[in-house]
């Protein structure tokens, strides 16, 4: 198993790393932090083999927590902004993830560590499936969170600055972005079928040329995801 700490002053970043390394079949979590001097004495203790690590941090950057480390660990970096890859590649870094990360894009770089770290243990896996029935959708204020059952979910729309999850009772907004939902969502039931949607195969009510409906709803089904939307559709019967 590779240790792993997740590193980002912003705890909700941290969280969504830490979630997707515990479902990670060769990844083991021993920790997260928002704190760089924290999570810089853990590695300079030997606690850590891997640390996913955020790159504008206010007391240490990334940059700078790599300097001190050297060797001690290696490094995925994670950060919004594109313009600091090249220097993370001076480090010797084994991944750049840009935000928001995907669990697929996660794996990828996983494995990458994987094969440097544990050679002898790579094998070739398919990620997990998630095995609970329920989401946890960051809500409009910090820290808040809300608890939906995936069977509660009618569809999703993802607008400029965020995202609405529609239930039979409620429309929550989140500033998530919808691909990242995406990615923490069974298929099937949930599918993609816009750029701007993500539909429950269960709530559909009718499909009608370019648009299927839940409910009163009308929802558009994009030209790029249309021949793989009729396919689950045809398989289903």
């Amino acid at each position: 198993m590779i240790r792993c700490l997740a590193v980002d002053d912003e705890a909700y970043a941290s969280d969504i790393i830490a979630s997707f390394i515990s479902k990670t079949p060769f990844l083991e979590l021993v920790g997260t932090t928002t704190n760089a001097f924290e999570a810089l004495n853990m590695v300079q203790n030997g606690l850590v083999d891997l640390v996913f690590l955020d790159i504008q941090m206010p007391e240490l950057t990334g940059i700078q927590f790599m300097k001190i480390c050297g060797d001690k660990c290696r490094v995925i970096l994670t950060t919004a902004y594109p313009e600091y890859a090249l220097d993370g590649f001076e480090f010797d870094v084994v991944d750049y993830l840009l935000k928001p990360i995907s669990y697929e894009r996660f794996y990828k770089a996983a494995q990458k560590a994987q094969q440097i770290i544990s050679p002898a243990q790579v094998e070739i896996v398919t990620p997990p499936a998630p095995t609970s029935d329920f989401i946890f959708i960051k809500g409009d204020t910090k820290n808040k969170f809300i608890k939906v059952n995936y069977n509660e979910i009618l569809y999703i729309e993802g607008l400029k600055n965020y995202v609405s999850v529609y239930t039979a009772n409620q429309r929550i907004i989140t500033y998530q972005s919808l691909r990242e939902l995406e990615t923490q969502l069974p298929q099937p039931p949930f599918y993609r079928v816009h750029k701007s949607y993500i539909i429950s195969l269960d709530r559909i009510k009718m499909i009608d040329g370019n648009a299927l409906y839940i409910n009163d709803q009308s929802i558009p089904i994009g030209d790029t995801y249309r021949e793989g939307f009729f396919k689950v559709i045809r398989e289903s019967k």
